[in-house]
């Protein structure tokens, strides 16, 4: 497997299960997709997502009704709580040649990750499924010890313009940007005033 970030803008999202592990590929899938959730029944907070509902007792269906229901999906999700329902759901979507994510049972050909965002980034951070609290620990440790990453994107990027019309050196210019992220004093002032540090950095660097 490669790691891909994909954009699934107006994409169907087809999840199985109505449990707090559909809700959270819901919830993750919600902010662009089209997700349809199937379940013969469904959590409260489910009730609170942007997405359509599908009351369906899937161990009561032929494979055709399921074929039906996944038809043109980007992406389908198992987690109902029977992992021979979940592997059965995947051969369906191996057949139809549509990605499969399984969150009980037989892995799929998709791994969802831990994620962590900003304004400027995003991370994901995954153990291929061997540990997802590990992979909960690694997000949360670059929540917890670079709050500031945005403001330091937002740093490199104006250094990087400023640099390109100031310093003729490749070299050089990478040389700086390197040393600007690397020095922890520059990360403790954008806590508190990412203005000064620009205008700091210029007058070291850029001699304005």
């Amino acid at each position: 497997m490669i790691p891909l970030f994909v954009d699934c803008t107006d994409k169907r999202i087809v999840i199985f299960g109505g449990g707090v592990v559909a809700f959270r590929k819901a919830a993750y899938f919600s902010r662009e997709g089209d997700v349809l959730i199937v379940s013969r029944s469904f959590s409260k907070k489910i009730s609170e997502l942007p997405v359509q509902r599908e009351v369906l007792d899937v161990s009561t269906v032929p494979d055709t009704v399921i074929a039906r229901i996944i038809n043109r999906a980007f992406l389908v999700i198992g987690t109902l709580p029977d992992p021979a329902l979940n592997n059965r759901i995947g051969e369906i979507c191996q057949d139809l040649k549509i990605l499969f994510n399984n969150a009980d049972g037989k892995a799929g050909d998709v791994i969802i990750p831990s994620v962590t965002r900003g304004n400027n980034y995003v991370l994901a951070v995954s153990t291929k499924g061997s540990s997802p609290a590990v992979s909960r620990f690694l997000r949360e440790q670059i929540e917890m010890y670079y709050p500031e990453l945005d403001e330091m994107i937002l740093l490199q990027q104006d250094m990087r313009e400023l640099l390109k019309h100031k310093e003729p050196s490749q070299s050089r210019r990478n040389a700086i940007l390197q040393e600007v992220l690397r020095d922890q004093a520059i990360w403790e002032m954008l806590k508190k005033d990412p203005a000064e540090v620009r205008q700091q950095l210029k007058r070291r660097y850029l001699h304005d």
